[in-house]
């Protein structure tokens, strides 16, 4: 089996990030367009990923924060954003780098997607694949507790689907 040497993979989870990054851009231009709002899922744990010590200690590992009514100062660079969010009523002020989120979602439009983890050392490696065959990669965890959303509201059970990157590869 060849040797993807231009790793695909990698470059599919950029292009993804990349329309999160566009997209929270303009919001911070523009503001929320018509009903679209924004469920984002990120890992605590990442480097980079600022956030208070009561926060982090509620959500060790995952966290999902709702972009809708009640968000401010939201800022968007080339590798992460900022915005502030109230959380039981206490104001917070996140930065979270683009590698950190595992899922975007507008439930306005029922358009999200989840990244696949792809671990350092194995992006600087090709993959193995003794079979050649394409495998199917482990789900990545979702939080059980998401964040409040600014609304107030879980930020969770819209019953929409996720769609995955490896849904469409040959198999």
């Amino acid at each position: 089996m060849p040797v993807d040497h231009i790793r695909y993979d990698i470059l599919a989870q950029q292009a993804l990030r990349g329309v999160v990054r566009t997209v929270l851009a303009d919001a911070a231009r523009n503001g929320l367009p018509g009903e679209h709002h924004f469920k984002i899922t990120f890992n605590t744990t990442m480097p980079g990923v600022r956030l208070s010590d009561r926060m982090r200690g509620q959500y060790p590992e995952a966290m999902t924060i709702v972009l809708q009514h009640q968000f401010w100062d939201l800022s968007v660079g080339d590798d992460g954003f900022e915005v502030g969010l109230s959380f039981g009523g206490t104001p917070e002020r996140l930065a979270v780098p683009f590698d950190a989120v595992t899922a975007f979602f507008d439930p306005a439009v029922q358009f999200g997607f989840q990244f696949e983890t792809i671990e350092a050392e194995a992006a600087e490696k090709p993959p193995a694949q003794a079979t050649g065959q394409a495998t199917e990669p482990e789900a990545l965890p979702v939080p059980a507790k998401p964040a409040a959303g600014p609304d107030g509201g879980s930020g969770g059970g819209t019953g929409a689907e996720v769609v995955r990157l490896d849904r469409f590869r040959k198999k």
